[in-house]
C-alpha cells in the first residue's frame, strides 16, 4: 500500500461559485498532493461579484461532525476560512487543541464585493478565543486593522496580533494601494518582513484562500514557517497569474493545471 498523503482539515464556507471557501481550500490542497478533510461552517448564497446572505452550520452539528471525522483521522494541519458564527468558535478552539497541529486561519471578516459576512462583535471574539491557537494568521490589510482597533498603522496591527498569540502574522497588501502588492510577515523580536510581487491588472475571488490553504499545505509537508511562507506565496501568485472569469464579477485563481 502506498504511504498516505498529508491531511489538512479545513473549516470554511461553501461557495456556490467555487472561486473561495472549501472549494478554493480543496482544489488548493490537490495540486500540493494534500489530501482535505473539510466542515462546512456556513451556506452562502453568492456569486462572483458579491455575497447576498449566510446561513451558519449550528454548532451542535458542526461539533457532532468533527467529533465523527477526528475519531477516524488525525489531520496533520488545520485551515480555517469564515466562520459562520460566534457561537462556533469554542468548538473550533476544542479541536484545535485536541488535533494540536499547525493553524492557519484566513480572518474572513468582508466580502470582496463588499458585503459584512460576520457581525460586528466577532472579529474580538476572535482574537480572544482562537488567535492563541493559531500558527499563521493571514489577515489583508483592512482584516488586520479590524482585528487591530488600537493600532495605528498595519506595523502596530502586526506586532498587536502577535501579543495576541499567533506565532506568525502575514499581513496580505492586495487591498492596498499601490503599483505593487507588498506583503508583510510578522514574528516575535525580528523586523517585519517584506514580500513583494508585481500587481495583476485584474481583480480575485478567492485569493485569501487559495494563499491560506497553500500555507496549510505545505505545513503539512514538513516545511518551516518561513519555506511555507515563501513557497504558497509564489504559489499563489502563479495561480492569481492564470485566473479566469466563471460570471461576470471577479476572476478566480487558476489553482488547478
Amino acid at each position: 500500500m502506498p504511504a498516505r498523503p498529508p491531511f489538512v482539515l479545513c473549516l470554511s464556507g461553501h461557495d456556490p461559485i467555487g472561486g473561495a471557501g472549501l472549494h478554493a481550500d480543496i482544489e488548493t490542497l490537490s495540486a500540493f498532493g494534500v489530501h482535505g478533510l473539510s466542515a462546512v461552517t456556513a451556506l452562502t448564497v453568492q456569486d462572483s461579484r458579491n455575497v447576498a446572505r449566510v446561513v451558519p452550520t449550528d454548532p451542535n452539528l458542526l461539533a457532532a461532525q468533527l467529533d465523527c471525522l477526528l475519531a477516524d483521522c488525525q489531520p496533520d494541519a488545520i485551515k480555517l476560512g469564515l466562520i459562520g458564527a460566534i457561537e462556533q468558535l469554542p468548538v473550533i478552539a476544542e479541536v484545535l487543541r485536541r488535533c494540536a497541529v499547525p493553524v492557519v486561519c484566513d480572518p474572513v471578516l468582508r466580502a470582496g464585493g463588499g458585503a459584512e459576512l460576520v457581525p460586528g462583535s466577532y472579529a474580538a471574539a476572535l482574537r480572544q478565543i482562537l488567535l492563541p491557537l493559531v500558527t499563521v494568521l493571514t489577515p489583508n490589510a483592512a482584516e488586520a486593522r479590524r482585528l487591530a482597533p488600537e493600532a495605528d498603522d498595519l506595523n502596530a496591527a502586526g506586532r498587536a496580533l502577535l501579543t495576541a498569540g499567533c506565532a506568525q502574522v502575514l499581513i496580505t497588501g492586495g487591498d492596498e494601494p499601490g503599483p505593487t502588492v507588498v506583503n508583510l510577515g510578522y514574528q516575535p523580536n525580528t523586523a517585519p518582513q517584506r514580500y513583494v510581487w508585481p500587481r495583476l491588472p485584474e481583480t480575485f475571488h478567492g485569493a485569501g484562500c487559495t494563499l491560506a490553504s497553500a500555507i496549510a499545505a505545505r505545513l503539512a509537508q514538513g516545511d518551516t514557517i518561513a519555506a511555507a511562507l515563501q513557497q504558497a506565496q509564489a504559489w499563489t501568485q502563479a495561480s492569481l497569474a492564470r485566473a479566469y472569469a466563471v460570471g461576470h464579477g471577479r476572476r478566480i485563481p487558476g489553482r488547478l493545471p
